[in-house]
């Protein structure tokens, strides 16, 4: 995997620190519970494949590759384009479709398609992209992931105090190289009982009679207690496929989705090893500032630790690297990543 850059440190550096659209204070309570102090919005004019496609024009150039040679494009996302103005989702054409029209790309055999896996989309993209270049049939993949997720947000919801936008990228090389990249992974879907835990809904200001419009709603409790049972398993069967302990991890990098749950995910991985985690060194956190961007918080994790731009937070060659999401289906995946040692 190489280095990217992504389009979440643009909204930072450029559109400084929004709160929300009606620049309200979070409450004092919410963050306590989820250490969220502020988030990102993209601008009003802008889509959700407009920032796929800023965080992908970061990692081609980061890569140093010709965007030419790119032979799959994969975008990680669950809602597609929503305008700001009349929240409107455009699904057709795809995200990756519009992204690679944007690139500017003219080769038809890079094969772009749209993968809605929710939170874990992403990484389940970086998964079947690991697939195509393990096989040969690809030497070049880009992942991305992208969400406007501000534009499905019930303003009268709490649970809504969570979502963010972002975007984020990485390219995929395929080398012979055996001490390095992808390791294994895991993935499963739970929707005989979980299926609905988030869903779509009318806001919960919404007047008897009227025609709803909807917003993305979720079972808060009963996800939290579904993560804490399932996440730590599926990441611990993902150490065991890859015949790996828990104590030759450097990192731990988990998706942002509230900051207790993943501290509660942490313990509990790590208790079935009967052993207690230093929390701070192995997994770095973004979401007091980020928030929940969804698709786009590992990416963005992996890089602003990449770039030094995480604290103390950083990669050495040869690091075991630890990924894990869980998300609307529900999904969770989890996979094993070794730092290439040049």
């Amino acid at each position: 995997m190489k280095n990217a850059d992504f389009a979440s440190r643009v909204f930072y550096e450029n559109y400084g620190k929004k709160l929300d659209k009606e620049g309200s204070e979070i409450t004092e309570k919410f963050k306590e519970i989820t250490t969220i102090a502020e988030r990102r919005y993209a601008d009003d004019d802008q889509l959700a494949s407009d920032l796929g496609k800023m965080a992908a024009e970061k990692a081609i150039a980061d890569a140093g590759i010709d965007k030419e040679k790119l032979d799959y494009i994969i975008v990680g996302h669950n809602f597609g384009d929503i305008s700001y103005a009349n929240r409107r989702t455009e699904l057709v054409p795809s995200l990756s479709a519009k992204i690679k029209h944007h690139l500017g790309i003219e080769n038809p055999f890079c094969v772009a398609y749209d993968l809605p896996f929710g939170c874990p989309g992403w990484l389940q993209g970086v998964i079947q992209a690991d697939y195509y270049l393990r096989s040969g049939d690809a030497k070049y993949a880009l992942v991305i992931g992208a969400e406007t997720l501000s534009r499905v947000c019930d303003p009268h919801d709490r649970d809504s105090m969570l979502y963010a936008d972002g975007a984020g990228a990485v390219v995929l090389e395929a080398q012979d190289k055996k001490d390095s990249g992808l390791i294994c992974h895991v993935s499963r879907s739970d929707t005989k009982h979980h299926a609905f835990m988030l869903h779509m809904g009318p806001s919960y200001a919404h007047v008897e009679g009227a025609n709803p419009e909807l917003y993305l709603k979720m079972t808060g409790r009963k996800l939290y207690q579904y993560a804490l049972e399932h996440v730590p398993q599926a990441m611990k069967m993902c150490l065991d496929k890859g015949g790996v302990h828990i104590d030759q991890v450097a990192k731990v990098l988990i998706h942002q989705a509230n900051a207790k749950m993943d501290e509660a995910i942490l313990q509990r991985l790590y208790a079935l090893y009967d052993r207690v985690p230093d929390s701070e060194n192995l997994m770095p956190m973004s979401i007091s500032w980020l928030g929940n961007s969804s698709v786009a918080t590992l990416p963005t994790l992996y890089d602003l630790i990449s770039h030094n731009e995480l604290g103390s937070h950083n990669f050495q060659p040869g690091d075991l690297l630890l990924f894990a999401s869980v998300g609307a289906g529900m999904h969770i995946n989890a996979f094993l990543y070794r730092v290439p040692l040049t």
